[in-house]
């Protein structure tokens, strides 16, 4: 009977953490690739040559690390101090950022000052070159300046209040992308197709006029979608990428030429991926834990146009199991359904809610398993 429990216990607790984990990925300075919280484990997958073939990731897993055990957590690249911040990434600290020293390959944990917002249902990019946090929830802009931290120091951060976007609180599942150091909002209401808010950093203001972004034909969607600035080797993101919810194209945004072009979208379909770009790629994690990525090589249109999605063979996705859960959601069997024009700031890999079949699923069988436990 002890066996007996012990399994029924395992298997409730795998439940669990299934249920809650959510992973994310992100670059160093150097250019290698990193899967965090992936299936409970951290990977150095190396930089992009060694991502497919016999090559396998490396796993760095090591004490300090966050428990990667929030709905929405995301991943973010300082560029100066070679150091990643991973926000959201821990419930039992939810105002806590954890900063990875990818040179020292040493975690910390940063505390900040409760700012009055919900952390884990803002959407949030880190700035280039001031090296701070801005995050928008509720139609309301907040900021963080992680000053020059390549570990945390002893006194908490203070979030600070920004003001309100003019977009209100209905606007609550927010598009940004960053790049010159502007943040660019899209998919905002009123603002048609083709064209972006921007708000400048520097000046910390909202310009009066959307800006247009024209693609050769036809123009970038105004829809909900996931994005990712393409990196420089030391100078402030030119370009961004922005993926639709339902995949069907991958638009590039230039915003020193004002263009737009459209490449290939991901082989798998899925609303829940998240996507973090380097200098020469797009790489993509699916909410099953598996992860494709493209090239691209900036300025060279024809060859970004004739690229595909390809696995990254050097690290196996989190489980084979179709019916796993990742970032609160059903791995394979809802990445075909993305959502419909009407509902586009609804469920995202960025909205911090976890669905509430999965959690009903999960608790129906915690409580079985509870049965079976008295039974026993």
């Amino acid at each position: 009977m002890a066996h007996s429990l012990t399994l029924v216990a395992l298997y409730f607790f795998s439940v669990a953490q299934t249920v809650l984990g959510s992973p994310c990925i992100a670059f160093d300075a150097n250019w290698n690739l990193y899967a965090l919280g992936l299936n409970g484990k951290d990977y150095n997958v190396a930089t992009q040559d060694k991502w497919t073939g016999s090559n396998k990731a490396n796993d760095i897993t090591a004490t300090g690390r966050p428990p990667f055990d929030g709905p929405n957590t995301t991943c973010y690249l300082s560029q100066f101090q070679n150091t990643l911040y991973v926000m959201n990434g821990d419930t039992q600290n939810p105002n806590s950022i954890y900063l990875y020293d990818a040179a020292a390959s040493a975690w910390s944990q940063q505390t900040t000052t409760p700012g009055g917002f919900d952390i884990g249902s803002s959407t949030c990019v880190l700035d280039h070159d001031t090296n701070v946090c801005y995050c928008v929830v509720a139609g309301e802009m907040w900021f963080l300046n992680m000053q020059s931290l390549k570990a945390a120091q002893n006194s908490p951060i203070a979030w600070t209040d920004v003001g309100p976007t003019p977009y209100g609180p209905s606007y609550n599942q927010p598009v940004m992308a960053l790049a010159n150091n502007h943040i660019h909002f899209i998919d905002v209401p009123n603002v048609p197709s083709g064209s972006i808010d921007i708000f400048v950093i520097h000046y910390s203001y909202f310009q009066p006029q959307p800006q247009q972004y024209p693609l050769p034909s036809g123009t970038i969607p105004a829809t909900h979608g996931q994005t990712a600035s393409l990196f420089q080797q030391t100078e402030v993101q030119q370009q961004f990428a922005f993926i639709p919810d339902d995949g069907s194209a991958t638009y590039v945004v230039d915003v020193i030429g004002n263009t737009t072009q459209k490449f290939a979208g991901p082989t798998l379909k899925d609303p829940k991926s998240i996507y973090f770009a380097s200098m020469t790629a797009l790489v993509q994690l699916t909410s099953n834990g598996a992860i494709y990525f493209l090239p691209y090589m900036q300025g060279n249109d024809a060859a970004n146009a004739a690229a595909s999605w390809t696995a990254v063979s050097a690290i196996a996705p989190a489980t084979s199991n179709s019916t796993s859960l990742v970032n609160g959601t059903t791995a394979l069997s809802s990445v075909s359904s993305a959502p419909t024009s009407g509902s586009s700031q609804g469920d995202s890999p960025t909205s911090g809610a976890i669905s509430m079949h999965n959690i009903s699923r999960g608790l129906s069988l915690a409580f079985a398993l509870a049965a079976v436990i008295c039974l026993l």
